[in-house]
Formats: C-alpha cells, structure tokens, sequence
C-alpha cells in the first residue's frame, strides 16, 4: 500500500507515518510527501479554510497511491476566547471517493502573535519577529504549541491528534458507510 501526504513538512510526513504503525492495515505503506498547492491562504484564518485546505491538500496528493492525507493548520473563530480565534489542525484522508475528515485539540495563541497575524504575516513570521524562535520554519519542528507548551505538545504532537481522529472513519468503516 502506498501513502501519499499532501506536503513536504517532515512533521506532517511524521505525523502520519508514525500513527498509522499502530494500524494493522495500514503499518506497513509506504508514506512519500507530495508538494501540492492547498488553494487556501498559508494562514488559513477560518475553520472552513482551514477543512478546506486539508481536503484540497489530500485531494491533490492522491497520486499513483491508495489513500492520501492533507494535513492543514489554521485558525478559527471561538467566542470567548481572549483573542477571538484558535490554532488547530484539520486531517483529511481520501480514499478517491470519500473524504475522511479529524481534527486536533486547539490552542489560543497569545495576543501579540494573533496582532501579527492579523497584520498578514504567517504564525512563523510572527514567532520570529517576536523573538520565540529565530527558526523561520518553526512550523516544520515544534510549532508555537511546542514553545508556548514547553515541549509537552508539539506541532508534531497536534498533527498525530488530526490524524487519528480522521483514522477512525476507516478503522470503523461498517460504522461510517
């Protein structure tokens, strides 16, 4: 069985290989990273955007392959939250006839990083301009969760929630047909 991750990020790559080793059916695929054009902004600011960029992600990747995942962080809106919005990550799996979609917990950035995102920089961006990180790419590696959780949940961590949660429609597919 061959796997294809809409993305070259290693932590989505990452996320999906070391989850689906806990899958009999799926332990043993190979997992390639694809790079496809998410059709959506790279901060994707809307739960719909955010769904929508991880189904356009999987979509895209479904290349020469058995199934494909998106995985897409962006923010959504959440009343009464400090700064109206969290960090989430969406997880879409296509099989070429049925989008399987899961979701990972969410955060709430702090405000001066939701200022510069407003403003239209990237989380990235807007974690080294504010001295957190001096990674440019710090959404290959921990991701803000990682420097704001110090460690104990990671970008990483966040994607493996998305694809799990996505991995139950298959794992339970006389329940979801």
């Amino acid at each position: 069985m061959k796997i294809n991750v809409g993305s070259t990020n290693p932590q989505k790559i990452k996320a999906v290989e070391s989850t689906i080793a806990d899958y009999d059916f799926l332990k043993d695929a190979e997992v390639v990273g694809v790079e496809v054009d998410t059709g959506v902004h790279d901060q994707p600011r809307s739960l719909h955007e955010t769904v929508q960029g991880a189904i356009n992600r999987a979509k895209k990747a479904f290349v020469d392959c058995d199934l494909s995942f998106g995985l897409e962080s962006g923010m959504m809106e959440v009343p009464e939250t400090k700064v109206g919005e969290m960090d989430w990550c969406v997880c879409a799996i296509w099989d070429g006839k049925t989008v399987h979609l899961g979701t990972s917990s969410a955060f709430e950035p702090p405000k001066k990083i939701f200022d510069l995102i407003q403003s239209g920089l990237n989380m990235s961006e807007a974690c080294v301009k504010l001295g957190l990180t001096d990674n440019p790419k710090i959404g290959s590696n921990e991701g803000l969760i990682g420097i704001l959780t110090k460690g104990r949940l990671t970008r990483l961590g966040q994607a493996k929630q998305a694809v799990l949660n996505a991995l139950i429609h298959l794992d339970n597919k006389e329940l979801y047909e």
